[in-house]
C-alpha cells in the first residue's frame, strides 16, 4: 500500500530516524510524536493507515494510548512496539486487538514487514490464491478424464470445495467465474460416472470396489464403537440437507472442542431424498428392502403424511439386527427451543450408550430461500448459502450441545443425508397425475422426456434397490445443475423454481456428503 501514512509514536523517536528515513524512501508518509497525549490528538484530527506504538513511555504508557485509540478508531491498525518481554504485557495488547507485536530493538525489515502484513494482507493473500489456483487448475482439469473410480471424484470435489472456501475466505478480485465453470464441468463429468456406475455399485459385494453408501454409514461410524465400549456414550448427529461446503465452514468452530479422528464422504443413495436416503441410514438397509420386510414403515412418494416417521422404530430394528444390546435415545429438532432444551437435558442423555440426533435447520433453509425471497436475498449464491449455514451453527443448540459433550468422554459422528445443488437449467418432462413432485428425480409410470445424456433412467425399480408405486413404475434422475419443469404453465415454473438449491438428483454437492468422528480434546 503506497503512501500510506503512518504515526509513529515512541519518546525515542529521535534514535529512529533511519527508520524513519528507510520507511520514507518506501514511499510511506511518517509522523511522529514522543507521548501519548499528543499521539491522540493527532489521532483525532488527522486520518492515519496505522500507528507504530512504543508501550514504554513517561505519562500514558503505550497500554493505555491503545485503549485510547481503540475508543477513537475501533479499527484503525495499531502495532505495538517495547522492550519488554513480559508475558502479561503481550496478551493485554494481544486482548486489545494489535495488528502486530514487535520486540525492540527492531531493524527495518521487521518493520516493513509489519507494514505489509497489517496493510497489504489481503491483497498479497488474494494475489497468492490467484496464483496457486492457477497452478492448480490444470491439474484438477486433467484429473476429470482420468478419475476412473469413486476415490478420485471424491479427492476432485474436495480440492475445489478447498479452492471455493478460499475464495470466500479472501474476497477480491479473483478467478471466480473461471472455478465456477471448472466445478460445472467437473459435475457434468462426475454425472456421466454416476450414471455408468450407479446400479453396478448397488450390487457390488467388495467395499474397495465402490464408495460407501448410505445404508453403511450407522454401521461403520457408530456401531463398531459401540461393540468396544470405549466410550461414555455415542452421539449420531445427523444435519439434513448439509454439503460437504458447509460442513467445510462450520468445521472451524466445532474443531475449538473436538479432535477430527476421522473425517471421509461417503455416497448418497438415489434419489437424494431425504425420504430414501435417511431412512436407508437409520435402517441399514435400501429402499426397497425396507418396503418389503416393514411395509408398515414404509411410505411412498404419494402416500399422506410424513415420510420419515419412522426413523427411531427403523433405528432399533438396526441396532437389534447387529445384536447390540444398548439404551438408547432418538431425538428430531425441528426449531431452537427443542433444540436448546435438548442441549439443557444433556447429562440425561449420557446416560444412554447411544443417541441419534436430527436436526433440520439446513433442510428448511433450503426450502424457505426457494419460498420466501428474504431468505434469497440472504443467500444469493452458493457462497452466501455457506455463510448463512456458519451464521445459524454459531448460536444453534448444536454447537451448545456439542461445547457441553466435549467436557466428556463421548464420541460423536456428524453427517448428514444428502446434499443440495445450485439449479439453473429446465428440462421438460411429461407425466400424469401420479408422477412424483421432486425437482430433481420423478417416478412415475407414464413418464415422456427428451433422451438426454445428463438424465439416469430407471426402468426396473428393483435393479436400483427401490420400491415402485406400481409394476410399471420407472424413476429418472436429473443431473449436473438441470430441474424437471413441466410444459403447463412452464415459464412461471422456471422462474419460480430456477436459482434455487434443490436435492433428489445426481451431483457432486448432492451426493458426496461428510461423515466425520470427533473425540473431545480435553478428555
Amino acid at each position: 500500500m503506497e503512501n500510506a501514512k503512518i504515526l509513529w509514536v515512541d519518546d525515542e523517536i529521535e534514535l529512529l530516524k533511519p527508520h524513519l528515513k528507510f520507511l520514507e524512501l518506501k514511499g510511506y508518509a511518517v509522523h511522529t510524536s514522543t507521548n501519548g497525549f499528543d499521539a491522540l490528538e493527532s489521532v483525532k484530527s488527522e486520518p492515519f493507515d496505522v500507528v507504530f506504538l512504543d508501550e514504554n513511555m513517561p505519562g500514558m504508557s503505550g497500554l493505555e494510548v491503545l485503549a485510547e485509540i481503540k475508543q477513537i478508531q475501533a479499527h484503525l491498525p495499531v502495532v505495538m512496539i517495547t522492550k519488554s518481554e513480559e508475558e502479561h504485557i503481550m496478551e493485554e495488547a494481544i486482548g486489545s486487538k494489535i495488528a502486530d507485536y514487535l520486540i525492540k530493538p527492531v531493524n527495518p525489515s521487521q518493520i516493513l514487514l509489519s507494514l505489509k502484513k497489517t496493510l497489504q494482507n489481503k491483497q498479497l493473500v488474494n494475489q497468492k490464491v490467484n496464483t496457486d489456483y492457477q497452478q492448480d487448475f490444470r491439474k484438477i482439469g486433467m484429473q476429470f478424464f482420468e478419475a476412473n473410480d469413486h476415490k478420485s471424484w471424491t479427492e476432485i470435489y474436495r480440492k475445489l470445495v478447498h479452492w471455493e472456501k478460499q475464495m470466500d475466505d479472501n474476497p477480491g478480485e479473483h478467478m471466480t467465474e473461471v472455478l465456477q465453470s471448472q466445478i460445472a464441468e467437473a459435475n457434468q463429468n462426475f454425472s456421466r460416472f454416476v450414471i455408468a456406475n450407479y446400479v453396478d455399485w448397488l450390487h457390488e459385494k467388495d467395499p474397495d470396489q465402490r464408495p460407501l453408501l448410505s445404508p453403511e454409514v450407522m454401521e461403520v461410524s457408530a456401531f463398531d464403537d459401540l461393540k468396544k465400549g470405549e466410550y461414555e456414550s455415542v452421539f449420531f448427529i445427523l444435519v439434513d440437507c448439509m454439503r460437504y461446503d458447509q460442513w467445510k465452514e462450520l468445521e472451524p468452530l466445532v474443531a475449538e472442542y473436538f479432535t477430527i479422528a476421522q473425517e471421509r464422504s461417503y455416497f448418497s443413495i438415489l434419489p437424494t431424498a431425504t425420504q430414501y436416503c435417511r431412512n436407508a441410514i437409520f435402517a441399514g438397509m435400501y429402499p426397497n428392502e425396507i418396503a418389503k420386510r416393514f411395509p408398515r414403515l414404509w411410505k411412498d412418494d404419494n402416500d399422506e403424511g410424513g415420510k420419515n416417521l419412522f426413523e427411531e422404530d427403523l433405528m432399533r430394528e438396526n441396532i437389534a439386527r447387529h445384536k447390540l444390546n444398548l439404551k438408547t435415545s432418538y431425538h428430531k429438532i425441528l426449531n431452537n427451543d427443542d433444540g436448546f432444551a435438548l442441549s439443557d437435558n444433556y447429562k440425561n442423555l449420557l446416560k444412554n450408550d447411544f443417541n441419534a440426533i436430527v436436526y433440520n435447520f439446513i433442510d428448511m433453509l433450503s426450502h424457505s430461500r426457494t419460498e420466501v425471497s428474504i431468505i434469497r436475498e440472504l443467500a444469493p449464491t452458493p457462497g452466501a448459502y455457506r455463510r448463512v449455514s456458519r451464521s445459524w451453527f454459531e448460536h444453534s443448540p448444536l454447537l451448545d450441545l456439542l461445547r457441553k459433550l466435549a467436557q466428556h468422554k463421548v464420541k460423536v459422528v456428524i453427517t448428514t443425508d444428502h446434499g443440495t445443488v445450485h439449479v439453473n437449467r429446465p428440462f421438460k418432462i411429461v407425466g400424469d397425475r401420479e408422477t412424483t413432485t421432486n425437482l430433481r428425480y420423478k417416478q412415475g409410470r407414464n413418464l415422456s422426456f427428451q433422451p438426454d445424456k445428463s438424465l439416469l433412467v430407471i426402468r426396473n425399480p428393483e435393479e436400483a434397490k427401490l420400491p415402485a408405486m406400481t409394476l410399471s413404475s420407472s424413476y429418472v434422475f436429473a443431473s449436473e445443475d438441470y430441474f424437471f419443469a413441466y410444459p403447463n404453465n412452464y415459464n412461471h415454473y422456471v422462474r419460480y423454481f430456477k436459482d434455487t438449491f434443490q436435492h433428489g438428483g445426481i451431483s457432486m454437492h448432492e451426493m458426496i456428503v461428510p461423515l466425520v468422528e470427533l473425540v473431545p480434546k480435553k478428555v
